[in-house]
This record gives C-alpha cells, structure tokens and sequence, in this order.
C-alpha cells in the first residue's frame, strides 16, 4: 500500500511544478510529438540522477508541458538544486544539433495540493502554473537566448532559496512584481549557469494598442470638453455665454455676460440706430 495514500478531502502540503515548452504552437505535428519526447527524458533523467523516488512524483500530461508535485518527504532543496541542475544539463545535451533548441519555463511553489482521480488542484497549483506562464518569464527565455528559466513564488524563495544550499545561489535570482489574475504577486527569476538575469523593462505597445490609446485618450478629452461648460456655469438665467465670430483675422473670442447683451460685427447703418433694451416709460406704446 502507499504509504503516502490519504483520504481525497485532505490536502497534501507539497512541491508543484510547472513546466511549459517555449512557443509550442510553432511546432508542427510530428515535431510537437518529438518536443514531448524530450521533455519527458529531461524531466525522467533528473529525477534518477537527483535520487527522486518515482513513487514520490506526481507527473499529469499538459499536451505542450508537464505538471508534476513531489511528495512533502522529499528535500524541497534536492529540487531546487540538484535536480534543476540535472534538467538543465539534460536539456543542453537534447538541444545540441537542434536547428530549434527546446526552450522550458519552469514555475515552482509549495503548498496545499489535493489529489483525486483524475489529477491534482488547489491554489497552489494554480500559482506555478501562472509563474511558469508568465509573460515576463516568456520574454526573459527569449531576451537572454537561454534554455531554461526557473520562476519560483515569493514564499518558496523566502523558505528555502535564501538559506541557499547545494547548487542554490539566491544571489542568482532577481525579483519582479507580475500582475496575474489572482492579483500582483512578487516572483522570483533565475537561469540556470548564469548571473541574475536583468529584469528587463515594460515592453512598448503594440502599433494598434497605441492607436487605441489614442482614441481613448481624445474621447477622454472630447468628455471633459462637453462638461465642463455645464457644470462650471452659474444658472442658465443670469448667464449667457456668447462665442464671438470665428474670422480669419480674428481670434475666437468667449464672454460670460450677465443680463442682456447682442454683439454686431462690420455692420454700416445708414441712420441712428439705438440698440438696447428701451425702459420705463419710453419703452411704453401709445394707445
């Protein structure tokens, strides 16, 4: 029997992995078939040469990568050092030769993970496999040109990467804030062999996302343009706001009048005219 077996509504606090192969919907099909091939000799030669029991790794098919949690009795170490060396040692051997090297990301977290028949859930799961899909950790496996791109969440480096340990170098990762859908969350970065890598900065946007900035931004001020006289007037009554007459050779001019006012521009009168309310008794008709 297993001595690892536990009722289903109980959670397994253990190690999860998620590994994702770089831009998998560029392979076609017989070549996506030899991609998971190589993943699978990656991820299996690791666990033999770290010492993993298999009996002790969990291992789901994810079509373009593996999801796998390791058993809570195995050193959370062993597989943030040995094993992650071994599997990107493994993986520069597959990609010699390779006219398209296997690129993986890898995103790691502890936690509680539930198991039923079909597989494994919890948050836990959820937060490696958003790690390891990350868009920064996309573009730093492009930047760098790397193999291998290790993500872990903020907790695992805190628990076990900043003690350091066989092949842990903390001061090989650097931090980043992602912004995934359970909220922003601080992540760790780390390439196997190299330095920490440098974080790189906000990509531009793209040519039609700036064009709709643009559309927004003028209907932004297009909004405020069409409120501003309303709400900053006094009452409609007592003001009248007059635009004066747009001419080449005038600037448009703007009045706040309060009463009565008429503006006349270039007239020529060819008599007295008076111009203005009449009031009291002048204004009066004769009967």
């Amino acid at each position: 029997m297993d001595h690892d077996a536990m009722d289903l509504a109980e959670a397994r606090y253990e190690l999860v992995i998620s590994v994702d192969a770089r831009r998998s919907g560029e392979y076609d099909d017989v070549d996506k078939q030899r991609m998971r091939e190589r993943i699978y000799r990656v991820l299996e030669a690791a666990f033999t040469h770290a010492k993993v029991a298999r009996d002790a790794v969990h291992m789901e098919d994810r079509g373009d990568g593996v999801l796998l949690s390791v058993a809570g009795r195995i050193a959370v170490t062993r597989l943030l050092g040995l094993w992650m060396v071994e599997v990107h040692e493994n993986l520069r051997d597959e990609n010699r030769g390779l006219s398209v090297p296997l690129g993986l990301r890898v995103g790691m977290h502890v936690g509680p993970v539930r198991h039923d028949g079909r597989g494994i859930s919890g948050r836990a799961v959820d937060l490696a496999c958003r790690l390891a899909d990350s868009p920064l950790a996309r573009r730093l496996l492009d930047a760098e040109r790397a193999d291998l791109v290790l993500v872990t969440s903020q907790s695992l480096y805190e628990d076990v990467v900043s003690s350091g340990g066989k092949f842990i170098e903390p001061a090989h990762y650097s931090s980043a804030r992602l912004e995934l859908k359970e909220g922003e969350v601080t992540a760790w970065f780390h390439l196997p062999g190299r330095p920490a890598p440098e974080i790189p900065t906000a990509a531009p946007a793209a040519p039609d996302a700036d064009r709709a900035d643009d559309v927004d931004d003028a209907r932004d001020v297009r909004d405020v343009s069409d409120t501003r006289g309303v709400d900053d007037a006094p009452d409609a009554d007592d003001v009248r706001r007059v635009d004066g007459e747009n001419r080449a050779d005038a600037p448009r001019a703007h009045y706040t009048v309060h009463g009565d006012m008429s503006q006349h521009s270039d007239n020529v009168y060819q008599q007295p005219v008076h111009i203005g309310r009449i009031t009291g008794d002048a204004g009066r008709r004769k009967g």
